[in-house]
């Protein structure tokens, strides 16, 4: 019985080490349609703070250009830190923040300030 146990819990030992050695590939976003992602982006209210291009503005952050992988983008919408709302699962479905994600994915990262002539000295 003592032998059972340990053979057992070496087994589950080197699971845990050659899953830990194991590198961790990052979640694909589920396929998502930008126009539609628009839609959900405006009707959800998310344009009031990020902007309707995902620019950014004084409440949200700018989301166009530079979005974190899929898996940590529903994390954050689910739960939020600061003055966000959560967007649970009954709110906004998976397949619609996959939308949503579409839509930002396809909107430009913003100019370099120093291409923009009215920013410079």
């Amino acid at each position: 019985m003592k032998q059972t146990l340990m053979v057992i819990a070496g087994a589950a030992l080197m699971a845990a080490v050659l899953t830990a050695q194991a590198p961790a590939q990052p979640a694909a976003a589920p396929a998502g349609n930008a126009d539609t992602g628009k839609k959900l982006f405006v009707s959800n209210g998310c344009w009031q703070c990020h902007g309707y291009e995902g620019q950014g503005g004084v409440a949200g952050a700018r989301l166009a250009g530079r979005l974190m992988p899929f898996a940590g983008f529903t994390a954050y919408v689910r739960r939020p830190v600061n003055q966000m709302p959560p967007y649970v699962e009954k709110v906004l479905p998976t397949a619609d923040l996959a939308r949503i994600y579409a839509y930002l994915q396809s909107r430009p990262a913003a100019p370099p300030v120093a291409s923009i002539p009215l920013l410079q000295k």
